[in-house]
This record gives C-alpha cells, sequence and structure tokens, in this order.
C-alpha cells in the first residue's frame, strides 16, 4: 500500500490549491449588486425625456359606398347589360325593361291628343266664320242705310252662304254616320277576334301575349266607336245650327224685302253674331284645356315608358347582379350594385385611449400591402360617435375593458389601386402640442 506523503507548505503543489480558493467569488454576493445597477438603470431611463409620438398607427381593411341601382317602375326585364367585374359610366343604360299595357296606354293617349287638336282647329275655325260673319254684319248695317236693291242682294248672299254651310253641315254628318258604321264594324271583328283568341289561350293553343294584344284591339275599337260618336253628335249639332242660322238668313231676307231693313234689325244680328263668337271662344278654350290634358297624359306614358331605361347614376364598378332578364320586377327593385373605386377608404379601430388626438380632417396615410413603400395619401373622413369592444368575440374578461373607436381614411387618390376587402395599414400624423 503506497502512502501520500504530505508537501511542504511553500511547495508549487501545495501554492495552487490555495489559489483557486481565492480566485472563486460566492454568487449570492452578485446579486444584490445586480439588481441595484438595473434599479438604476431603469430610474435613469424614466429620467430620460423622450419625444412625443408623430403618428398614430392602425390596421384595417378598404371599404367602398354601395349604390344600388333599381326599378323606377315595374316591368319584364329584357336586357342586363353589365355583369359582376364590369366598369359602368355615369349615364350608361345598365338593363331595360318593357309592359305591353303601358305601349298600349302610350298609343291610346297620341290618338287622343290628335283628336284634341283636331277639335282645337275646328274651335279656331268657328271663331274664324263667326269673325266673318261679324264684318259682313257690320258691312249689311252699313248697306241698310243705302238703297233697299243693295240690302236684298247681300240678305240673299247670305241665305245662299247659310244654304251652303247647311249642305257642308249635312254632308259631314252622312260622313260621320258612315264613320260610325265602320267604327262599329271594326268594333265587331275586334270583339270576335277577342272572344277567337279567348277560346285559343284557354285551350293552350296561342300564347297570352296574342290574346292580350287581341284585347287591346278591341278596346282600341272601342275607343274608335266612341269618338265616331262624338264626332258624329257634333256634326248634328253643326248641322242644326247651319238649319237655324239658314233659317235666321231666310226671315232676314223677308224682313228686308217687306221692311227694307230696318237698321235696328241688323243691330241685332251683329249683337247675336258677337254671342255667338263669345261660344265659340268657350269652345276654344275647353278644346285648348283638352289638348293640355291629353298631352299631359301621353307625357305620363312616354316618362313612364322611359323609365324602363335604366341608367346608372354613378362611375363604378358593378359588384351584384341580383336579377337576370326575363325576371318580372317591383318598383324600386335592386338590379345592380355599383361602388365608386374613387371613393374608397380604409376602416379601421384606434384603442379609447388615443381617440382625443384625432379630428376629421387630419392629413393620413394608407400603406398596402401589395406597395407597403408607397404610401397614399389620406384625411380622417369620420370618427364613430361611440366606442365598442373589441375583438369582437370576447373569450378572457381581461378583453372586456378593451374599448375602440371606429374610425374612416378617405383616400384623397386610390389610382385604382385600393380595392374594397383588401387588408391595408394606416398612419394618422399627430398635431404636436407646445
Amino acid at each position: 500500500m503506497t502512502q501520500t506523503l504530505p508537501q511542504p507548505a511553500d511547495s508549487p503543489q501545495a501554492a495552487e490549491p490555495q489559489k483557486s480558493a481565492r480566485r472563486k467569488p460566492n454568487p449570492r454576493l452578485l446579486i444584490p449588486v445586480v439588481l441595484a445597477i438595473a434599479a438604476l438603470g431603469y430610474g435613469i431611463w424614466l429620467l430620460i425625456p423622450r419625444p412625443a409620438a408623430t403618428s398614430l398607427k392602425l390596421s384595417g381593411r378598404i371599404e367602398a359606398n354601395e349604390t344600388d341601382i333599381g326599378a323606377k317602375t315595374a316591368g319584364r326585364i329584357t336586357s342586363m347589360n353589365f355583369r359582376e367585374g364590369d366598369e359602368v359610366q355615369t349615364g350608361q343604360v345598365v338593363a331595360q325593361l318593357t309592359d305591353e299595357e303601358v305601349n298600349a296606354q302610350l298609343l291610346a293617349a297620341t290618338s287622343e291628343v290628335a283628336a284634341a287638336r283636331q277639335a282645337e282647329q275646328q274651335a279656331k275655325l268657328d271663331i274664324a266664320v263667326v269673325d266673318s260673319r261679324i264684318q259682313e254684319a257690320q258691312l249689311n248695317l252699313v248697306q241698310s242705310r243705302g238703297d233697299a236693291r243693295g240690302r236684298i242682294e247681300q240678305a240673299s248672299s247670305t241665305v245662299s252662304s247659310a244654304r251652303a254651310q247647311l249642305s257642308q253641315a249635312e254632308a259631314q254628318v252622312k260622313q260621320a254616320q258612315a264613320q260610325v258604321k265602320e267604327a262599329e264594324s271594326r268594333l265587331k271583328f275586334a270583339q270576335k277576334d277577342r272572344d277567337r283568341y279567348a277560346q285559343l289561350v284557354a285551350q293552350g293553343a296561342i300564347d297570352r301575349q296574342q290574346f292580350e294584344q287581341s284585347q287591346t284591339n278591341f278596346e282600341v275599337a272601342q275607343a274608335s266607336v266612341g269618338t265616331a260618336q262624338a264626332t258624329l253628335q257634333a256634326r248634328q249639332d253643326a248641322a242644326r245650327a247651319a238649319r237655324d242660322q239658314l233659317n235666321a238668313a231666310s226671315g232676314s231676307l223677308t224682313q228686308v224685302e217687306t221692311t227694307r231693313l230696318n237698321p235696328q234689325i241688323r243691330d241685332a244680328q251683329l249683337e247675336g253674331l258677337y254671342q255667338q263668337r263669345q261660344q265659340a271662344q268657350a269652345k276654344l278654350a275647353a278644346a285648348q284645356a283638352n289638348v293640355k290634358t291629353a298631352i299631359a297624359k301621353q307625357q305620363q306614358y312616354q316618362k313612364r315608358l322611359d323609365s324602363f331605361e335604366i341608367k346608372s347614376p354613378i362611375h363604378g364598378v358593378v359588384t351584384a347582379r341580383p336579377v337576370e332578364p326575363g325576371a318580372v320586377v317591383a318598383t324600386g327593385r335592386t338590379l345592380l350594385t355599383v361602388i365608386d373605386l374613387n371613393t374608397v377608404y380604409l376602416r379601421g379601430f384606434v384603442p379609447e385611449g388615443d381617440i382625443g388626438k384625432i379630428r376629421v380632417g387630419q392629413p393620413a396615410s394608407v400603406f398596402l400591402d401589395s406597395n407597403p413603400t408607397q404610401p397614399l395619401s389620406a384625411r380622417v373622413a369620420a370618427i364613430d360617435p361611440k366606442a365598442s369592444f373589441t375583438p369582437e368575440n370576447i373569450y378572457f374578461r381581461d378583453d372586456r375593458v378593451k374599448q375602440v373607436f371606429g374610425i374612416k381614411l378617405s383616400i384623397d387618390d386610390p389610382s385604382g389601386f385600393a380595392k374594397p376587402g383588401m387588408p391595408a395599414d394606416g398612419e394618422i400624423k399627430l398635431r404636436n402640442e407646445g
């Protein structure tokens, strides 16, 4: 067994353990020193003044205001000119509607306008005739102070004129009677045609549109009969008036021959013509009112027909097309949804504690993920009036106290780069106080 001998205290082997023991510090003694240094550094950091923040950052999504283009009146869609994603210019026709009933009503209103204008022209002609008679009566009054022979010839001329007018009026009555018969004949034919189409459509041999057309023809024929009968009545009244005028003229001639045309009688005749002129003017005023009424009705149907042409009120891009050609839509039904890409904005949220730093109109920038190095100029367009919680779905108790305010950053010039639905970042430039 080998025994290790003790080494002298001054030997090199004995000196090495003593040096190692002196070099190792106690770790427990270092902890207070480290904590003291950290506390000192934190205190210095708190005392160092820091520059105030010059901007407020947020994230959100690009959105845009939508415009729903609807039908101004009910009808059937015959064409849709744009689909989702298509660009639409202001005033472009985006859809076309139709309604056969409105077309028929417009046709009937046009006929009413023509008839009313004809009645107006007839009333003006009656006034011209009365004016002519007044002028003639005035001359007769002057002539009544002349010789008897001249007065008798004038009265005879008046009788001849009245007789010619009576003949003309009677011829017009016969013509109107023929027109009534013709209109009644057309009405009977239209009625038979409509009844035949009614049976066919009931049997399924033809479509409903053909029957409706025959019904429209029948109604037009009925209106024609009414117009023809009214015209006949008016011409019969005119013939009776012409006959009365002839009788009056014949009586005047007899009176002239017996009394040598008393000037007082001429005065009475002239006064009667003045009354006839007033009556003719009243008829003209009524006819002109009928013309205005007929034109207003025609314009109403024309305006409704024009409303079947749907135009875009804005320049934008179609995002939705809920209906297709052939569908029957009611008034106000949305046909297309369009957004204006030049009025897009960034919708985002800022913490409740920072809302006091933001005002409407403050300058801002929007950064798109597609080009984050080139921001788009923007401004604060709107701030929500009340705070909301974020996130929308709250899973933890601490999230309940986190409130935010929604804001809108309106982009000055999107240039087609910012599109709805794109994620983006925003930076609001803050005003430095003091």
